[in-house]
């Protein structure tokens, strides 16, 4: 992932006031200083993040908080990134800049993927430490709550699935809110409509997204200038690989380097083009087929193979088994 912190805004005190939750207590049951939402920018590493989202759990004895916190969705809650979103002319159009401005917030990685026909948007999460359920959960149903903020119509998702989906009372509250029930699955995954993605945003604002976009470019260039160049070329491969040009050459000529620089930047970080390529691909197989409605040629496509014979070499070589074979098992449990 691409950066070690996760940025939040001081105006998620505001939030804890909408919950009605005593920001000290929260703070104070999470670790964290009391006076944390005083400094004009606050960083907390993975750990201290969810150890918040778990205070909040727990302060508020709430099991479907994501439900409650996405119902108070509003523009005022938002930070730079998410909230030029809201300044675009649809949903693709927000996904797609948020997806590109994401790693501003934190070690997450949004994949923005479908035809024309549906919009689907994956959230990828750091390996470790593993990220508490509902937050997870909230992170899908916080594309919910932007599609019907900006459109301010009663838009409902066609499917939304997690590794951990809740249970009981909770998934009752949540399927009363999406207005489908949350699906069990490797991804956290939602998937909308075509004609929702395309659905006009209300609050498009196209003036608004020119004052805020030099700001989140630079940003996005300070962040480049600290991040590896390993985090640097994944990022690349995932826009370039379904493109085709997942090559040593394509990858350089979107950062701005030449081929032997780039080479000579990853040995210098312990690695190679090959070694992040073969890496990424894994990442994205064990993503996809995690889909049961991608086929494997589809699958072999999107990871920039020309053949699906090479797909499937190659997951062999990894895995020691067939993609199916490896379909299957996660399908079983």
């Amino acid at each position: 992932m691409t950066t070690a912190k996760f940025t939040i805004s001081p105006s998620t005190a505001a939030l804890l006031a909408d919950l009605d939750l005593p920001v000290g207590q929260v703070l104070r049951m999470a670790g964290l200083p009391e006076d944390l939402f005083l400094n004009p920018q606050v960083s907390l590493t993975p750990e201290q993040f969810y150890a918040l989202w778990t205070a909040l759990e727990q302060a508020s004895g709430d099991p479907a908080l994501a439900v409650s916190i996405a119902r108070r969705t509003s523009s005022e809650t938002f930070q730079p990134p998410i909230f030029a979103g809201m300044c675009s002319p649809d949903l693709r159009r927000a996904a797609e800049r948020i997806a590109l401005h994401k790693r501003l917030l934190g070690p997450l990685r949004l994949v923005v993927d479908g035809g024309p026909d549906e919009l689907r948007l994956t959230v990828e999460w750091p390996r470790q430490p593993p990220p508490p359920p509902g937050l997870v959960a909230y992170e899908l149903l916080f594309w919910v709550a932007l599609a019907r903020l900006g459109t301010r119509t009663h838009v409902r998702p066609l499917r939304l699935s997690t590794p951990q989906p809740p249970e009981g009372a909770a998934a009752t509250r949540y399927r009363e809110y999406l207005g489908v029930p949350v699906r069990r699955g490797a991804a956290a995954t939602v998937t909308f409509s075509g004609l929702d993605a395309r659905r006009p945003f209300l609050t498009a604002n196209a003036e608004m997204w020119q004052v805020f976009e030099p700001e989140l470019r630079r940003r996005l260039a300070d962040l480049d200038r600290v991040e590896s160049t390993a985090d640097r070329v994944r990022a690349a491969l995932l826009e370039l690989l379904p493109a085709g040009q997942g090559s040593t050459g394509g990858v350089a000529r979107r950062l701005a380097l030449g081929a032997r620089t780039l080479q000579r930047r990853l040995a210098e970080e312990g690695t190679s083009f090959q070694a992040v390529l073969e890496e990424t691909r894994r990442a994205l197989a064990r993503h996809y087929l995690g889909r049961p409605e991608m086929s494997i040629a589809e699958i072999a496509f999107l990871l920039g193979y020309d053949e699906p014979s090479s797909f499937y070499r190659a997951f062999h070589q990894w895995t020691g088994s067939t993609p199916q074979q490896a379909r299957s098992r996660a399908a079983a449990t």
